[in-house]
C-alpha cells in the first residue's frame, strides 16, 4: 500500500465532498496581537546561497488527487525578487496551467497542470512558523493569468504534513492484534484492516474553486478533520506577506486507565481497549505517570496571522505529531481550470521556533514523503 499517495486522496476527497468548512468572519474571540519573540529562530533559511540544501529541503516528484499530473523538481528554483524594497534571493515554485507546452512534463508525460512542492527534511511540534510569501505577482505576463495574484486552477500552500501506515488483519480488522501495537480497530482506513496515523495543518491552501479571497485552514489528527475558510484577500494582491501560525500540544490527565488496557511501543503507551471511546483519545499515544496512571499526548490550538493581524484561532482536531513543512503550488481538480501557460509561488524566508510543549510526540511519524514516478513520468511501484 502507498504510504503517502492515500492521504492526499482522501485531503481531496473531504474538500471535494463539501469541505464542511466553516466560512465566514475570523473568531475575534480569541483574538490577539501576535506574541513577541525574543529568542532566534530553531530554523532559518532565506536562500542566500543561491542553491537549495539538501540537507534541510527535498523537492518532490509526485502525483497526488485528482485533475492533476503532479509536482516536479524541475518547477523549484532560486532566484532574485524585490521582497518590500530590498533585492534578495527568493525560491520559486512554478505552475503549469492547462495552456502549457513547454518541456517540462509530469506524470505519464503529460504536461498540464504541474506544479512544485519542495518540503523540509526536519520534522516540527508546536512553535511558530513565520513563512515570507507572495502569490502570483502585480504585474501581467504573456500567457500568464487574467489576474496575475489570482492563479485560478492552482493551490499555493504552507502546510505541515507526516503520515504512516499500519496494516492490521484482515480476519480480524475489527480486534486490537497483539502483535501489532500501532493496529487500532476504531480507525479502519478505506475499511480494511488497516489505520492512517496523519498530522496536518494548512495555512493556508488558496484557491480552493478558484476563490482566493477565502484560504483553507485545515486541521487533520488521524482519521478526524477540520476544514475552515477564512478571509485572506489581503494577503493575495501579488505582494510579499509574512504568514504566522503557532502550534501548541498539551499533555492531559486521562483518569480511570489501567496498565491493563495499554501497550507500550516506540516510548509511548496506545489504548488496547475499545470499550474506550475513540473521541476522547484520537489514536493518539499517552505518557505513563505511575501505577494506572496516564496523561494524554494533545494537540491544544492553532492560530493564525497575516502581516502580524489575527485570522482565526482553532482547537479542533489539533494534531501532537510531528510533521514536515510544505511549500509550493499544485493543480487539483478542486482548484478548477486554470487557463493560462505559467504562474509562481515565492518565498522569501523561513523561520521557525520549537516550543517544545509537554504534549508533543515525536518519532512516531518519521518518513520522507516518497515521489511515485519517474522523470520521464512513467510511475514508479507502490511503496
Amino acid at each position: 500500500m502507498n504510504r503517502t499517495t492515500i492521504p492526499f486522496c482522501v485531503l481531496i476527497l473531504s474538500v471535494l465532498l463539501g469541505a464542511v468548512a466553516h466560512a465566514g468572519p475570523p473568531d475575534t474571540t480569541t483574538a490577539r496581537p501576535l506574541p513577541e519573540i525574543a529568542e532566534p529562530a530553531d530554523f532559518e533559511e532565506d536562500w542566500a546561497s543561491g542553491k537549495i540544501d539538501p540537507r534541510k529541503w527535498y523537492r518532490l516528484r509526485k502525483k497526488w488527487g485528482h485533475g492533476n499530473n503532479g509536482v516536479v523538481p524541475e518547477n523549484i528554483r532560486v532566484e532574485q525578487d524585490l521582497v518590500h524594497g530590498k533585492s534578495q534571493n527568493v525560491l520559486v515554485c512554478e505552475a503549469h496551467g492547462d495552456r502549457y507546452s513547454g518541456n517540462v512534463v509530469g506524470l505519464q508525460g503529460q504536461r498540464e497542470r504541474v506544479g512544485g512542492v519542495i518540503v523540509s527534511k526536519r520534522f516540527f511540534a508546536s512553535g511558530r512558523f513565520e513563512v515570507v510569501m507572495k502569490v502570483g505577482s502585480t504585474s501581467p505576463a504573456p500567457g500568464g493569468p487574467e489576474n496575475p495574484a489570482h492563479p485560478r486552477g492552482s493551490i499555493p500552500a504552507i502546510w505541515t504534513f507526516a503520515y504512516r501506515w499500519v496494516e492490521g488483519d484482515p480476519d480480524r480488522k475489527d480486534q486490537f492484534l497483539p502483535g501489532t501495537p500501532l493496529y487500532n480497530p476504531h480507525i479502519p482506513a478505506y475499511g480494511i484492516a488497516a489505520n492512517e496515523y496523519w498530522s496536518e495543518i494548512d495555512f493556508p491552501e488558496f484557491g480552493k474553486g478558484g476563490d482566493f479571497t477565502r484560504g483553507l485552514y485545515n486541521t487533520f489528527c488521524n482519521s478526524r478533520h477540520d476544514p475552515n475558510l477564512f478571509d485572506v484577500s489581503a494577503a493575495t494582491d501579488g505582494k510579499y506577506h509574512i504568514f504566522t501560525t503557532e502550534w501548541t500540544t498539551q499533555l492531559k490527565p486521562f483518569p480511570n486507565l489501567t496498565d491493563d488496557q495499554v501497550v507500550e511501543h516506540e516510548g509511548y503507551y496506545w489504548i488496547r481497549d475499545k470499550s474506550i471511546p475513540f473521541d476522547t483519545y484520537l489514536g493518539n499515544p499517552l505518557k505513563k505517570m505511575g501505577p494506572d496512571e496516564y496523561s494524554l499526548y494533545s494537540g491544544d490550538s492553532v492560530s493564525h496571522w497575516i502581516d502580524g493581524q489575527h485570522v482565526a484561532t482553532h482547537t479542533k482536531y489539533v494534531p501532537a505529531m510531528a510533521a514536515q513543512l510544505n511549500l509550493g503550488i499544485w493543480l487539483p481538480e478542486w482548484a478548477g481550470p486554470a487557463p493560462w501557460e505559467k504562474s509562481t509561488v515565492s518565498i522569501a524566508s523561513v523561520r521557525i521556533w520549537q516550543f517544545e510543549n509537554p504534549g508533543d510526540v515525536r518519532g512516531i511519524l518519521v518518513d520522507d514523503i516518497a515521489n511515485n514516478f519517474r522523470e520521464d513520468g512513467r510511475p514508479l511501484p507502490n511503496p
